[in-house]
């Protein structure tokens, strides 16, 4: 049998952020006796002194601090349990899996992400990030609750406009396109084009030329900045390199800036939405 308990812990925990038992007491809705009771009992029953006074302030002994160090994960998990239970009592959602397109801006994402996890902690988002076009991923979307895709339609249901993702033409600014008046199309050919994944070409029509394909976006940015060629790459994810000059858009005789929408899709069966699903939609747009 353990000779504590994470009641007494916990009422440690709170008479050390409020500065007394008094306060302690309150916040805890007990008596001051009860609650000097428990941690006398406590400090009994370790053989050690976890509190002293200071002035009208209670503060941890060395030892105190210590100790209580290592039981405040414990106390965390345990709201955790109890939080979780009244999730699960009520009925409310406990997952939401959502699916992203990887040119979906990350910070802005994280932004979002953060948000609903402030305001819904006990419910886990599973996200995904997914080059679209490519075939590996369609298992990923079967599933997923809410999907950011540059399509409008997916199999598991219908889409409305999020907004637009500018890529630009750029390259290296020692590269010799960088330093050219204007880029027209038989220039562009001489030079290797970096494609990002195959995503169905939009972005990246088939110049006549050499190209290379690489998996990811971080990827294709990379081998831009190696100056192994030019690539059309997402405005926001290059952004701190535009700014540095290290990237420099090219001047193309065509236009240099192409946009491709992104759609949010909420899956069928989830109709009428829960209090969750509507939150992220909201955050997504930006409500």
């Amino acid at each position: 049998m353990h000779k504590t308990t994470l009641e007494q812990w916990s009422l440690l925990q709170k008479v050390v952020e409020l500065g007394s038992f008094a306060k302690a007491a309150e916040e805890t809705h007990r008596s001051q006796s009860s609650v000097s009771y428990n941690l006398a009992l406590l400090q009994e029953r370790l053989g050690v002194a976890l509190l002293v006074q200071e002035g009208r302030r209670a503060v941890l002994t060395p030892s105190g601090e210590l100790l209580l160090n290592q039981v405040k994960p414990l106390l965390k998990a345990f709201d955790y349990v109890e939080t979780r239970a009244v999730t699960l009592r009520d009925g409310q959602r406990t997952r939401l899996d959502l699916v992203v397109d990887s040119i979906f801006p990350r910070a802005r994402l994280f932004a979002i992400l953060r948000q609903f996890q402030q305001r819904y902690p006990q419910t886990q988002v599973h996200l995904t990030e997914v080059l679209e076009n490519a075939p590996t991923e369609r298992p990923a979307h079967a599933e997923a609750d809410v999907m950011v895709l540059t399509r409008r339609q997916d199999m598991t249901g219908r889409g409305e406009w999020l907004m637009n993702i500018d890529f630009v033409a750029v390259a290296h600014r020692d590269h010799p396109l960088s330093e050219a008046s204007t880029v027209s199309d038989e220039t562009l050919a001489a030079w290797p084009l970096i494609r990002i994944a195959d995503r169905d070409n939009r972005q990246q029509p088939n110049e006549s030329g050499e190209s290379w394909t690489f998996s990811t976006i971080d990827a294709a940015i990379e081998a831009v900045q190696y100056q192994v060629g030019y690539g059309w790459l997402p405005e926001e994810r290059i952004a701190p390199l535009l700014s540095s000059g290290v990237l420099k858009i090219l001047p193309l005789s065509h236009g240099s800036r192409r946009a491709t929408p992104l759609h949010v899709i909420v899956k069928k069966d989830l109709m009428p939405l829960d209090e969750q699903v509507e939150t992220l939609l909201q955050l997504l747009k930006g409500l």
